[in-house]
C-alpha cells in the first residue's frame, strides 16, 4: 500500500515515539520477536519475489538475504537487555568527590532508513533492526528498483506494526527526496557515493547525524605464494555472488605475473564447475536488475583480453561471469565502481606498486589479500585503509556479527551489525550522580591561594 509521505505521518510517529514506549527494552524485545514471526510467515512470498526482480535462487536469498537478518534477530533478542543498561564509568574521585558516572544508551527519535535494489530485503530490515532494538520509531524507504521485494516487505511491514511506530513508503526518487526534506533524528542509507553525498548534504540543512552505507572500488590482490585453488575457488564465489551485484564483491584483480595463467585458468574453470557450460541455463546465477543497468555493464565486454565468459542479453538482463585480462588502469571499466558479474584483470611484479595504486584512489569499502607470507599480510593492512578486509578470502567478512561493518571516506561513515547497530541508533548520554553531602569549595571563587589545589586535580 503507498502511504503519501505527508508531514502528518511523521508528526504521528514523533507522537508515537513521545508516549515512551519504546523505551522499554521488554517492548523492544516484543517487536523483535513480532519482526522474527513477519519474516518467518512471509518467507515464501519473498523468495518469489527474489525470483521475479533479481531472480536469485532460494539458497542464495536464504544465505545473503533472509538467513542473514534472522541471525541478526536472534542476536538482539538475546543480548538486547544486558546491551540497554546504563554502563558504569570510572569517575576521578579528587575531582568528582561522592559521584558516580553512568553511560545511557537512548534513542534517538524518529530514524529514516534508505535501502538499495541489490539487497533489498537484508539492507533494510537489518538496519530496522538495530533501530528497534535501540528503541526508536522508523521510516523505511526500499528501492524502486525491485518492486517485488519492495511489495512484499510492504504488506509484511503494514500487517504486523502499527505505522505510527513503523512506516513504509514506497515510490521513485521524488519520494525520496521529499522524505530527505523532513526533519529526522538520524538517517541510514546504503547506496552509491553520489547519492550519499545529496543525502549527507539533506541531512546537514537540520543537522541530522547519518550513517552512510557506500562502496567503491574494492581490489583483491592474488600473490605469488598464495594458494592458487583455493584462492580461485573463493574470488569466483565472491565475484559472481548476486551476479556481481555486491557492494564489498572484488571489482578488480591484481594478481602476480609468474602465476596468472595459471590463476585465470583455475577461475575458469570454477565459472564452469558453480554455473554450467551455459551459465544462462544456470538456476544459481541471478539477472541483473534492469535493462539500463545490464547495458551499461554490456559496455565494459569489449575491453582487455577475454578470459571466460562476454555474453549479454539485454533483454535478458543477462551478462555472464566474465573475466577480463590485460586492463589498464586507464581503461573505462577501472574508473567507477562495476557491480556486475566483470573481472577486470591486472598483473604486478612489484608489490609496492600495488600498494600505492591502492592508496592513490578513495578508499575502498573492503580489500581483500591472498598470500601464505604473514608479513605481507601485515604489510598490506599497515599501508592501506579500507572499510573492512579479509585475508585469503572475500566478503565472509560481513557475516561476523562480533565485529563492525561499515566503510571509510569514500566508501562511507558510521558502523553496523550486532552490537554495532544497537550502538548506532543509540544516542550515548553521560550522566554524574553526586552526592549533596559534601561540597569541595575549591572551584568556587574567590580563586586566591587554589591554584596549587586545582593542578593536584587535574594532573
Amino acid at each position: 500500500m503507498y502511504i503519501d509521505p505527508t508531514p502528518s505521518i511523521l508528526e504521528a510517529q514523533r507522537e508515537y515515539f513521545l508516549t515512551h514506549a519504546t523505551r522499554d527494552p521488554e517492548f523492544r524485545v516484543s517487536q523483535l520477536r513480532i519482526l522474527k514471526k513477519a519474516i518467518l510467515a512471509y518467507e515464501e512470498k519473498l523468495y518469489d519475489a527474489f525470483w521475479k526482480d533479481l531472480r536469485k535462487s532460494r539458497f542464495e536469498v536464504y544465505a545473503t538475504e533472509i538467513g542473514f537478518v534472522l541471525e541478526e534477530l536472534g542476536l538482539h533478542i538475546r543480548n538486547l537487555h544486558r546491551w540497554s543498561e546504563p554502563r558504569k564509568v570510572g569517575t576521578n574521585q579528587l575531582l568528582h568527590f561522592w559521584s558516580k558516572s553512568r553511560i545511557y544508551q537512548e534513542p534517538y527519535g524518529l530514524v529514516l532508513i534508505m535501502a538499495p535494489w541489490n539487497y533489498p530485503f537484508q539492507l533494510l530490515i537489518n538496519p530496522l533492526i538495530g533501530a528497534i532494538s535501540a528503541g526508536n520509531c522508523a521510516a523505511l524507504k526500499p528501492s524502486e528498483l525491485t518492486p517485488s521485494v519492495a511489495g512484499v516487505m510492504g504488506e509484511m511491514i503494514g500487517e504486523y506494526f502499527h505505522p505510527g511506530y513503523i512506516s513504509f513508503f514506497k515510490g521513485e526518487v521524488e519520494l525520496s527526496k521529499a522524505l530527505l526534506r523532513e526533519k529526522w533524528d538520524k538517517i541510514f542509507f546504503t547506496g552509491s557515493p553520489a547519492v550519499g553525498r545529496f543525502v549527507m548534504e539533506s541531512a546537514a540543512k537540520n543537522l541530522c547525524p547519518v550513517i552512510l552505507e557506500l562502496g567503491g572500488k574494492s581490489p583483491c590482490i592474488v600473490d605469488a605464494d598464495a594458494r592458487l585453488e583455493v584462492a580461485a575457488s573463493r574470488i569466483v564465489w565472491g565475484k559472481f555472488l548476486n551476479a556481481g551485484q555486491t557492494c564489498i564483491a572484488p571489482d578488480y584483480l591484481f594478481v602476480h605475473s609468474s602465476v596468472k595463467d595459471e590463476f585465470l585458468q583455475l577461475m575458469s574453470r570454477n565459472i564452469t564447475r558453480y554455473f554450467g557450460t551455459n551459465p544462462k541455463e544456470s538456476k544459481d546465477f541471478p539477472r541483473i536488475v534492469s535493462e539500463s543497468k545490464t547495458q551499461r555493464l554490456a559496455g565494459f565486454l569489449s575491453k582487455g583480453k577475454l578470459i571466460a565468459g562476454g555474453e549479454a542479453d539485454i533483454h535478458d538482463r543477462f551478462i555472464s561471469p566474465t573475466i577480463l585480462d590485460e586492463i589498464k588502469p586507464e581503461d573505462e571499466i577501472m574508473q567507477e565502481e562495476i557491480f556486475g558479474p566483470i573481472l577486470p584483470v591486472m598483473e604486478f611484479d612489484d608489490f609496492s606498486e600495488v600498494i600505492t595504486y591502492i592508496n592513490n584512489h578513495p578508499k575502498p569499502l573492503a580489500l581483500y589479500y591472498f598470500s601464505e607470507d604473514k608479513a605481507k599480510q601485515s604489510e598490506v593492512l599497515a599501508k592501506t585503509s579500507s572499510g573492512g578486509a579479509c585475508i585469503n578470502d572475500v566478503i565472509i567478512h560481513i557475516a561476523n556479527a562480533n565485529m563492525p561493518f561499515g566503510g571509510v571516506g569514500n566508501s562511507g561513515m558510521g558502523r553496523y551489525h550486532g552490537k554495532y547497530s544497537f550502538e548506532t541508533f543509540s544516542h550515548q548520554r553521560a550522566v554524574i550522580t553526586k552526592s549533596t553531602r559534601t561540597d569541595v569549595p575549591v572551584r568556587y571563587p574567590p580563586y586566591k591561594g587554589k591554584f596549587g589545589i586545582l593542578k593536584m586535580l587535574l594532573k
